[in-house]
């Protein structure tokens, strides 16, 4: 009975281990086939490493096939990334500034593979960082404070340009550079501000100026206009006055005048007349006048 039973225990332990190896194949044959498989992810790259050396040929998006156990994948983003940081520098006009940045950047799928190898995946603070700092001053030093806020555009179109330049060679593109904001000194921001509300009140004093100016000019015209008007008004009543005279001097003959006379005459003759004072002849002729010495 006891040996029976051995022998039971022995096939069971046998068929055991047959599982066991059994479960262990397959494991290893699974592990097997996904160390054999490699699937990139949009926007990635995948770096190639041969036990533990950077291969010179490198993965795109998609599905891959490598030595399993052997080699390697790392993934390196190529997505556009944004960094954003404060920079200090000092202005033209010696005023120290602060800019808010923020910088669209992505890395090279071409050098992602040296990238690894050379810098690793800390390549933002490594070479972007210092990069836009040393930018920033550079470029901030060719400018007054005043310019940097009135030429804000040109200025981070040259930062860009700056920067680019510097960061080509690791692979790192520069897609966008953005000024976000200028932060100047409080004295220098109290200056401005001062200035501001000079050249407001100067455009005011100007406007006013300028109003009284253009009311004055209407005022000096209407005067005009009436003085020519007036002017204008008493030439032709001057010239109708000569001209009823003229009419007047042509109607008045002789007869007319003695006509006038008498019309107007009161009957009373002058106390005292003579001959070069009469005043006017009415046509009585001396035979109808009495004579003194008739009168005796």
């Amino acid at each position: 009975m006891k040996e029976q039973t051995y022998v039971n225990m022995k096939e069971v332990n046998k068929k055991s281990g047959k599982i066991a190896g059994g479960i262990i194949a397959a494991v290893a044959a699974v592990i097997l086939v996904s160390s054999s498989v490699a699937i990139v992810p949009a926007g990635h790259t995948g770096v190639v490493l041969t036990l533990g050396k950077v291969s010179n040929s490198s993965y795109q998006e998609g599905f891959h096939l490598k030595a399993p156990l052997v080699q390697s994948v790392e993934m390196m983003s190529n997505k556009i990334q944004v960094y954003e940081a404060n920079a200090t520098a000092v202005s033209k006009d010696l005023q120290s500034v602060v800019s808010n940045i923020a910088v669209n950047y992505k890395i090279s799928s071409d050098q992602s593979a040296k990238i690894y190898q050379t810098i690793g995946r800390d390549y933002e603070s490594i070479i972007l960082m210092p990069a836009v700092q040393e930018s920033m001053k550079s470029v901030t030093a060719k400018y007054t404070a005043e310019e940097l806020i009135t030429e804000r555009a040109v200025v981070g179109e040259e930062i860009k340009t700056t920067l680019e330049q510097k960061v080509k060679d690791y692979g790192i593109i520069i897609e966008k550079f953005n000024i976000v904001n200028f932060d100047f000194s409080t004295e220098f921001n109290a200056a401005i501000e001062a200035k501001q509300v000079a050249e407001q009140n100067l455009l005011k004093t100007k406007t006013e100026q300028q109003q009284a100016i253009v009311i004055a000019e209407a005022e000096a015209k209407k005067k005009t206009i009436a003085a020519e008007a007036a002017a204008k008004a008493t030439l032709t009543e001057a010239n109708a006055q000569a001209e009823a005279n003229r009419l007047l001097n042509e109607s008045l003959t002789e007869l007319v005048i003695k006509n006038e006379q008498v019309s107007k005459w009161n009957g009373e003759l002058p106390k005292v007349v003579s001959d070069a004072s009469a005043l006017f002849d009415i046509g009585l002729s001396d035979t109808g006048a009495a004579s003194p010495q008739n009168g005796q």
